[in-house]
C-alpha cells in the first residue's frame, strides 16, 4: 500500500471554489483534456443536514502505456466512481472517489477536502489517496505497481491543481464581466 497526500491553499474564497467545482473538467481546463465525460448519476439533498450528495461517473482516456493495455486487455476507456457531499453549513466540500477500471488489479482511494482556509479568501485544498496493488504475487511487483501508480498520481494531482486555477481565474472573469453586464441594464 502507498499514501499520498498534499495540500494547498487557493487565493480565491470558498464560495468560488465550491461552485467552480463543479466546472472543474470543462474545457476551460486545459490540463483535463483526459476525460471525455462526467456524468451525474444522482444527487439529493438531505433535508435535515442541508447536505448535498452528488454521485457522478467520470469516464476519462487511458494514459496506461501500450503493453500495459495490451496484457491486461483493456481498452483506452477508464471510469472513476465519485460520491461527493457539499455540506453549505460547515463551509467543507468533500470528495471521495474510486477507480473502477481495473479494480482487480489495483485500488485507487481518494478524498479531497476543500474548506475556507484561515484568512479571508482563501480556500484550503486536501488531497489524499491510498493506492494497493491487489494482484497475487510476488511483494516486489505489487511495490512497482503501487510506486509507478503513485508517482503518476502525484503528477496528475499538479496537473489537476493547474487546471482547476485556471477555470477559477476564467469564472472570477466571467462572474464579474455578468455582474458588471447586470448593473449596467438595471441602470438603464
Amino acid at each position: 500500500m502507498k499514501l499520498f497526500s498534499s495540500s494547498h491553499e487557493f487565493n480565491y474564497s470558498w464560495d468560488e471554489v465550491s461552485t467552480c467545482n463543479w466546472r472543474k473538467y470543462c474545457p476551460w481546463n486545459h490540463k483535463s483534456t483526459h476525460v471525455i465525460a462526467v456524468d451525474t448519476l444522482s444527487r439529493s439533498l438531505d433535508p435535515e443536514t442541508h447536505i448535498l450528495r452528488t454521485e457522478r461517473l467520470i469516464t476519462c482516456k487511458q494514459t496506461a502505456p501500450q503493453w500495459l493495455k495490451s496484457f491486461l486487455g483493456a481498452g483506452d476507456i477508464s471510469h472513476v466512481y465519485e460520491v461527493s457531499y457539499v455540506d453549505r453549513d460547515a463551509r467543507k466540500v468533500t470528495m471521495c472517489s474510486q477507480n473502477m477500471t481495473w479494480s482487480e488489479l489495483i485500488s485507487v482511494q481518494e478524498k479531497v477536502v476543500y474548506r475556507p482556509g484561515s484568512q479571508a479568501g482563501k480556500t484550503v485544498f486536501e488531497q489524499s489517496a491510498k493506492i494497493i496493488a491487489l494482484c497475487g504475487g510476488w511483494q516486489k511487483i505489487k511495490n512497482g505497481i503501487e510506486e509507478f501508480s503513485v508517482e503518476r498520481f502525484r503528477q496528475n494531482a499538479a496537473k489537476g491543481r493547474e487546471g482547476f486555477e485556471r477555470v477559477l481565474a476564467i469564472s472570477r472573469e466571467v462572474f464579474a464581466e455578468q455582474r458588471e453586464q447586470a448593473r449596467r441594464e438595471k441602470q438603464t
